[in-house]
């Protein structure tokens, strides 16, 4: 079969070799793909593989030979499913590859918030310590997170790990989530709506996926909500966060940071109004991408193509007719 990869450089930039996929056809791997390439570029390929680069229905309608889309990740917003549907073309995406890489940046965000240790380690090279006359400087608040409430929204693999590291770092978790399912072996914990999260928590984590329901619900009303001290972490898309509102928020005091690795618009627009927020940190959607985490989804991304090809798809999105 004829492989095509569309956008395979943030998988593999050099460290991550395509091996266990161009074992299973004829691949052709192209590190981006821009949208005036897509058609030329897809032609006659029998399996896509896509990261970001969309496949829309103007696209999907004229791929005869397409068989199969395999997504290089977990969210498939730049997938028309109902039009792959439609066609008899299965989908498949990788649920579940960074677990443990975005738990563990959740919290590189919130104890930079919390330490500001960047901005510390630059003093400490440009001489002031040096300098000083005591024997330690700070120049933010050193918060200590033991004993403070973690909201976490969508308490799926990822939110549920978040709040067992914050479980041990013995913060209180309250969580909201659209399916309600047994609570975790540990306590203090609780459910609740998300007005009551947002009011209640000295951290709120989003970990949803973005849906057309959810598109910037964290706006003015929910961000009103929260404690002057609180802070916003986002990891998860940035899209559910009206981001004009979480800028204004921050600007006005009245929340005390953000921690985002995503934004609504990816690359970053230079007019996004996040750049000019006081306190807000902001990383290029890197949560993802440990080496060990891109291992993990081309090895699932193997198998899905593998069990398509065996005619027993896997982590199937959509369901053709």
């Amino acid at each position: 079969m004829k492989i095509v990869v569309l956008d395979g450089y943030t998988t593999n930039p050099g460290d991550n070799p395509w091996d266990v996929i161009e074992a299973l056809g004829d691949v052709t791997v192209y590190d981006r793909t821009m949208d005036e390439q897509i058609l030329q570029r897809s032609a006659g390929a029998d399996i896509l593989i896509t990261n970001k680069t969309p496949l829309f229905r103007k696209t999907i309608d004229q791929l005869d030979e397409l068989k199969f889309i395999a997504v290089l990740a977990t969210g498939v917003n730049n997938i028309d499913l109902q039009a792959a549907t439609a066609r008899g073309i299965v989908v498949s995406n990788v649920p579940v590859y960074s677990t443990d890489s975005v738990a563990q940046y959740t919290f590189a965000l919130l104890l930079e918030l919390c330490h500001r240790i960047a901005l510390h380690s630059e003093q400490v090279y440009a001489g002031r310590w040096t300098a000083g006359p005591y024997f330690c400087f700070w120049d933010t608040p050193q918060i200590e997170l033991a004993g403070k409430t973690i909201g976490i929204v969508g308490f799926g693999q990822i939110g549920e790990r978040v709040g067992a590291i914050a479980h041990a770092l013995g913060m209180e978790v309250i969580a909201n989530t659209r399916t309600l399912k047994a609570a975790p072996g540990y306590e203090p914990f609780e459910w609740v709506s998300q007005e009551e999260l947002f009011r209640g928590s000295d951290v709120v984590s989003l970990h949803c996926p973005l849906t057309d329901e959810n598109a910037g619900f964290v706006d003015k009303h929910l961000l009103g909500l929260m404690k002057p001290t609180a802070f916003l972490i986002n990891t998860a898309r940035g899209a559910i966060v009206n981001e004009n509102d979480l800028a204004e928020a921050l600007n006005r005091g009245q929340i005390a940071g953000s921690g985002l690795d995503v934004v609504s618009e990816e690359p970053i627009r230079p007019d996004n109004p996040l750049l000019k927020a006081k306190n807000c940190i902001m990383t290029p959607h890197i949560a993802w991408a440990t080496l060990a985490a891109r291992r993990q989804l081309m090895q699932i991304t193997a198998q899905n193509v593998k069990g398509f090809m065996a005619g027993k798809p896997v982590n199937v999105v959509n369901l053709p007719e």
